[in-house]
């Protein structure tokens, strides 16, 4: 590797900042890694990542940076324990996405490989990997409280720092800042204070409220890896529930657009007896572990550095701290390390105009989870905002695919490869993709097609035995 300055400062242990850390060391002598939290060595919730005591999925996409990232990842979390969906067995997913409910039988050899661990096992494997690279130092129990920079402010070239313990204040020098201090990021405060503007931001908000209750599930009593009943118009309430390690579920019920959500368990199997009505009679024998957890999101929130006419250089923003999604959709984790792919990339081009060319690169990526989530919050009419052209034609060419899902396994698997961000949404308008999703439309909407064989003789699907069947 090129080496591009001596020591590179990260804010924040978060996902996207361990990910960070990780490529840093190919290209930095020393990477500093500064943190809140005392960060624990074993598997458990901090306060630092309050949704770990909430249900998470990882997405596809995000298990694959992993792997690249640190080889061997994937299969060392299915050897603790972490469940996996990877023969393609439509049986054992229990989705519907507005509206629509997947197949639910078939296979398919495309479809995306799902492992699930419990967010603290992912985010321990991924720190001690991190800890064990010999360039990586991490600075536990300290604030961040504002950046340093050059006597003419065009260049970030330090943070400072204070001892949450001792209240002590430095200042690490660094020839790169990265912050990846999640939603609530203060970089937009600490530029002002450097003479610059905030950077612009688009929000859509969603008022999203869920609760979630961990629970023990004896084996082989619930067979899909994953139930999840997203909001539909008229119905913007959820329910999923998700396998993880060592006989443990996560189930979780929530609302959007203000309503109130579930308080206590018995109100979340309530909305399991609505939406999920076959796994009713197992949760009511599962044994609740913990207290049930409450979470609320007020929007969907992309800080547009990409936007901003000046930007010191040295400063580079990723994963919540930039954009900060709706969580039902799990993109959180996955946009964070495709921005850590963006790094590496950006990084292998030189270091000269890095926070330009990283933050123009990462905010394509960014577009592209944004557009989706957002698409689909909009969809609901309960969602207030405005519906912009691109959002309505959106909406209106995704309905025939979904359609489609429901019957057909292949069209089911691209679907599940866009929205795991394996796959680019235009992957759905294949030609092949789209003879499929036509004759799902077909099939759906009972339409008899007719012509005149040889003898003159009208030829029909029912004649020909074809099922027909009903919208």
């Amino acid at each position: 590797m090129v080496r591009r300055g001596g020591h590179a400062v990260v804010l924040g242990a978060s996902m996207g900042g361990l990910l960070a850390a990780r490529v840093l060391a190919d290209y930095y002598d020393r990477v500093t890694v500064i943190e809140r939290d005392v960060l624990p060595d074993d598997p458990v919730n901090r306060r630092g990542v309050p949704q770990g005591r909430l249900i998470h999925a990882c997405l596809a996409r995000l298990t694959q940076v992993l792997d690249e990232l640190f080889p061997g990842m994937r299969d060392d979390l299915v050897a603790q324990g972490a469940t996996r969906w990877d023969d393609g067995d439509f049986a054992k997913l229990d989705w519907s996405f507005g509206g629509h409910s997947m197949v639910r039988s078939g296979r398919s050899a495309a479809a995306p490989q799902i492992v699930s661990p419990s967010r603290p096992l992912l985010e321990c494997n991924v720190r001690q990997r991190v800890r064990a690279i010999p360039k990586v130092t991490f600075c536990e129990n300290h604030d961040v409280i504002g950046l340093a920079a050059t006597p003419d402010r065009r260049r970030v070239n330090g943070a400072r720092v204070i001892d949450r313990s001792s209240d002590h204040e430095k200042t690490l020098s660094a020839d790169l800042v990265i912050d990846a201090t999640g939603r609530g990021s203060r970089t937009p405060v600490f530029l002002e204070q450097l003479g610059y503007r905030r950077p612009p931001e688009d929000e859509v908000k969603v008022q999203l409220a869920y609760a979630s209750q961990q629970v023990r599930i004896p084996p082989g009593v619930i067979n899909e890896h994953m139930i999840a009943h997203f909001p539909r118009a008229g119905r913007p309430r959820m329910f999923a529930m998700l396998g993880y390690e060592n006989n443990f579920w996560m189930i979780a019920a929530g609302t959007m657009a203000g309503l109130e959500p579930p308080r206590e368990y018995s109100e979340i199997l309530s909305y399991a007896a609505e939406l999920a009505p076959a796994v009713v009679t197992a949760l009511r024998q599962a044994e609740p572990v913990g207290d049930v957890v409450h979470y609320r999101v007020p929007s969907n929130r992309w800080r547009r550095y990409d936007k901003m006419r000046r930007i010191p250089d040295g400063l580079l923003v990723l994963g919540d701290a930039v954009c900060s999604f709706n969580p039902i959709y799990g993109q959180g984790m996955t946009v964070a390390a495709i921005e850590a792919i963006v790094l590496r990339d950006s990084l292998r081009r030189g270091g000269r105009g890095l926070t330009r060319r990283f933050t123009g690169a990462a905010a394509k990526k960014v577009r592209v989870a944004w557009q989706t989530a957002v698409a689909s919050d909009l969809s609901l009419p309960e969602v207030p905002g405005p519906r912009p052209l691109g959002i309505r034609i959106s909406n209106a060419c995704l309905e025939p695919v979904m359609t489609a899902a429901e019957s057909d396994p292949v069209v089911a698997a691209q679907f599940m490869r866009v929205t795991a961000m394996i796959d680019p949404p235009a992957r759905l308008l294949r030609p092949a993709m789209l003879l499929r999703v036509a004759r799902a439309q077909h099939r759906r909407t009972g339409k008899r097609y007719v012509h005149e064989g040889s003898g003159g003789n009208v030829v029909t699907r029912e004649s020909l035995g074809t099922p027909v069947r009903s919208a």
